[in-house]
């Protein structure tokens, strides 16, 4: 993605939690990102009421602490700010938002659900949504990227593998769109008061169709990962309605979004890199996979997570107590000058790439980035070696937001 210049203020001029720094262009947050980086320790910022969060920027400092959950923890949330209780009470607990015993039983049933044959037919039906997409593509010749394309693929795969029937998959597309299409974004006073419940009856009625879709799985199980879920006994349990439908939220609003962001912008990175697509284009098995892990180092689509500290700890320079609140930093993690040699390059030969674009490690390491990974190849595959002249036109729509690298539009053409 083309990084405007940058301004050069210091780190003191750096403020995470003004709404306003996400405003900013892409590359005057990575600089600030740099700038904090070279500090001796974390830097705290101010959240107003007496809140407030620690910023660990470097590598090693958010690989440590992903990896140690039992000093910081996810719950009660990893998004700023953090859920509301009544909104976990209502829709139940996330994954992303349980530590220690709670979240390792939940994610046993889940990972239990993931049979080899159910991820075989996923591959195998990720390259033919792949292969439709493009001949769609080629037919209608749209010219909006995230729409037409990026969206589709993960929408399509997942809905496929969940055994989510036809006739609820318009719907559950506007959901997921109206559910986070403003996470982490700065609005004005109408929209705050607005937004939120159209975003959280957007996901009750996501919740009340999978839990529908459930019961039915319940009474006459099929070969899809719904019915896997509500059958699999760990230990005596499955997922009952509300984890069933916590589960849905999170694999379509984290799964599809964080997906389509990473390939959107990987066609921008293309686009503005025509070195590094000729080089993927000269041997696309042979580059393919350092390509899908630079995307992902580079455009780092999920930006933040929040934890909580539960007990004291030394980490990059600082003594942490119980009660205080840290933020992970992925999207300056990526860019760790420490780590990556000329981090700010897009090099699909980059290698090692220890990223951290799925986390840092630890219990809470993404579920889907497999199935991310082979989404992103597969689409890849068809659109450059078909349609060899895809490419980008102008910058993309971003969001603005502190929580996901969300491109809202991007459009591209045929040339």
């Amino acid at each position: 993605m083309r990084v405007p210049a940058q301004r050069h203020d210091g780190p003191e001029d750096t403020d995470l939690a003004d709404p306003a720094f996400w405003q900013l262009p892409p590359g005057d947050r990575l600089a600030a990102f740099a700038r904090l980086r070279s500090l001796e320790g974390p830097r705290y910022f101010a959240e107003g009421r007496g809140r407030g969060h620690w910023a660990l920027v470097r590598h090693a400092d958010v690989q440590e602490a992903s990896r140690n959950p039992k000093v910081f923890a996810s719950a009660p949330g990893v998004t700023t700010p953090e859920p509301a209780r009544w909104v976990r009470a209502l829709f139940g607990d996330s994954m992303v938002n349980l530590d220690g015993g709670d979240h390792a039983q939940l994610r046993r049933i889940v990972q239990r659900a993931f049979t080899p044959r159910l991820l075989a037919a996923a591959e195998a039906d990720v390259h033919a949504v792949a292969a439709r997409i493009v001949d769609d593509l080629l037919a209608r010749r749209p010219d909006e990227f995230v729409s037409a394309v990026a969206s589709r693929l993960p929408l399509e795969v997942i809905c496929n593998m969940m055994g989510i029937p036809e006739r609820y998959r318009p719907e559950i597309a506007d959901r997921v769109n109206h559910a986070s299409e403003n996470i982490g974004v700065e609005r004005g006073l109408a929209d705050r008061l607005r937004i939120p419940g159209r975003g959280l009856r957007a996901l009750a009625r996501m919740q009340r169709m999978v839990a529908g879709i459930g019961r039915e799985r319940r009474r006459d199980p099929s070969d899809d990962l719904i019915s896997a879920l509500v059958t699999a006994n760990v230990d005596g349990q499955a997922l009952g309605a509300r984890q069933l439908g916590a589960f849905f939220s999170l694999l379509m609003v984290a799964g599809v979004e964080t997906t389509r962001n990473a390939i959107t912008h990987g066609l921008a990175l293309l686009t503005d890199h025509p070195d590094q697509r000729e080089l993927l284009l000269s041997d696309f098995e042979k580059y393919a996979d350092g390509a899908v892990e630079e995307m992902i180092r580079h455009s780092t689509p999920i930006i933040q997570f929040r934890r909580t500290v539960r007990a004291e700890n030394a980490l990059g320079g600082r003594t942490f107590v119980p009660g205080e609140k840290v933020v992970l930093y992925y999207a300056s993690a990526n860019r760790d000058e420490a780590v990556f040699t000329d981090p700010d390059a897009f090099d699909i030969t980059r290698s090692p790439n220890p990223h951290l674009g799925f986390g840092g490690g630890g219990p809470h390491f993404c579920l889907g980035a497999h199935l991310a990974r082979v989404e992103m190849k597969a689409l890849f595959r068809e659109l450059l070696t078909r349609p060899r002249e895809l490419r980008a036109v102008g910058l993309p729509d971003l969001a603005g937001s502190n929580f996901d690298n969300r491109v809202r539009a991007l459009r591209f053409a045929f040339e």
